[in-house]
């Protein structure tokens, strides 16, 4: 650990304050992580906004997606199946290249050690499903899956027989249609996840935020809740971000370097008080 702190992403200033961070996770009752888009940049997906981002290059998906969906489904499906848009191919080759880093793999670690009762993520990457995550809670969707817009069944690729010819594809259960996993601009967020996040939320008194500003709502509240009840807000970011000021402990620096040592630290203390 100390050939770490000397390293040039934890200096000796930033381990301490993730093994003050370390006590807390290991100490918790409950602890739940948020986690967002500045987790996968390390995984070679850059964020959708600002300086090289994917819609900045590429063009935004329309505000109405949802709209247009339910207005054209076969449409969206022959979209979907060959993409157009210059940002449908970019976001399909990105995605279709990426890997889980050492930040995924730290939160299965804290998972397998009982330090994560539950991952919402905002990510639609699939990463965290990848790396072996479990307890997953997928707010904004996953690219790789399938969703019945009725029951909010969910289907692999592969599952249900996809054919140009009677597009869209109908849900086997109750004949819904079935449209990607992935929330489209206009979509409410699928109501079985958002209850899921909030019980989750409700029950945690700890709660681990990383790679995200915490900007975006309903996301953004839950780190708030959890700090109102008293629990404690571990933040990984390695820039300030609005939790920054109130967050328990703030922790600046690389998702994938932080989270790995946070989760090597965690896993010392659990297994020492066994």
């Amino acid at each position: 650990m100390d050939a770490q702190a000397d390293s040039p992403t934890i200096d000796a200033c930033l381990a301490g304050e993730i093994s003050r961070a370390a006590e807390i996770v290991a100490a918790a009752r409950s602890v739940v992580a948020l986690t967002g888009a500045g987790l996968s940049v390390e995984s070679g997906i850059p964020p959708f906004r600002g300086p090289g981002g994917l819609w900045t290059k590429y063009g935004e998906p329309p505000l109405d997606g949802y709209q247009r969906f339910l207005r054209d489904p076969r449409g969206a499906w022959l979209e979907r199946l060959v993409p157009r848009e210059s940002w449908a191919r970019a976001l399909h080759e990105t995605l279709a290249a990426a890997r889980p880093n050492a930040g995924h793999l730290a939160f299965v670690e804290l998972e397998k050690l009982g330090r994560c009762d539950a991952l919402i993520t905002q990510n639609i990457d699939d990463l965290h499903r990848q790396a072996g995550s479990r307890s997953l809670l997928e707010i904004h969707g996953n690219h790789r899956l399938l969703r019945c817009i009725g029951c909010m069944r969910r289907f692999a690729e592969g599952e249900i027989e996809i054919d140009e010819a009677q597009l869209p594809p109908h849900c086997p259960a109750c004949r819904g249609i079935v449209k990607g996993d992935t929330v489209h601009f206009g979509e409410p967020i699928p109501p079985d996840v958002l209850r899921g996040c909030f019980e989750a939320v409700e029950s945690a008194d700890c709660m681990i935020v990383a790679g995200t500003s915490a900007t975006v709502y309903p996301a953004a509240e839950f780190p708030f809740e959890v700090l109102r009840r008293g629990g404690a807000v571990v933040e990984v970011n390695p820039c300030e971000s609005e939790l920054s000021a109130v967050a328990t402990v703030s922790l600046r620096g690389p998702g994938g370097a932080v989270l790995a040592r946070l989760a090597g630290e965690v896993a010392g203390l659990v297994r020492g008080a066994a």
